[in-house]
């Protein structure tokens, strides 16, 4: 029996809709990251893009457990000397909150040229309103 291995035409890339309202920030992202790979299809493949589009509206209402908003440090060097600059997570909801949920689903795919491709069907935005309306994405429960 040989085994299975997809063609690039087998890829069914589709469109889901998450509504992030009190979810939990990593629970979020773990199930985002595998849908973008598509590790939930049975024609997953690990050096093919399979996985779908994903839309996440309301990214400003995520929820995280603990002392998590005062604790936890985003970081980023200016590459000058001393230029270190750190702001917590109750900052970034306030200025950026999609780069909370992008940041957490970046770190959980894997480091390597695929990963870069599917974090751009990624798209994730603070509101309720998003312009992807033509995609006709389904909702998905998490």
């Amino acid at each position: 029996m040989k085994t299975y291995s997809p063609k690039p035409e087998d890829a069914n890339h589709e469109w889901f809709i998450v509504d992030a309202t009190d979810k939990v920030l990593g629970r979020l992202a773990s199930e985002i990251t595998t849908r973008l790979r598509g590790k939930h299809k049975p024609e997953f493949a690990p050096h093919m893009d399979m996985g779908d589009f994903v839309i996440v509206i309301n990214a400003e209402k995520i929820r995280v457990t603990g002392q998590k908003l005062d604790a936890k440090m985003y970081y980023k060097h200016t590459n000058h000397p001393g230029g270190l600059k750190q702001k917590s997570l109750r900052e970034m909801l306030a200025l950026k909150p999609e780069n909370v949920i992008t940041a957490a689903v970046k770190g959980m795919l894997p480091k390597n040229r695929l990963a870069a491709k599917q974090i751009k069907k990624l798209k994730v935005y603070a509101g309720s309103e998003h312009p992807h309306a033509a995609q006709a994405p389904k909702p998905l429960d998490i």
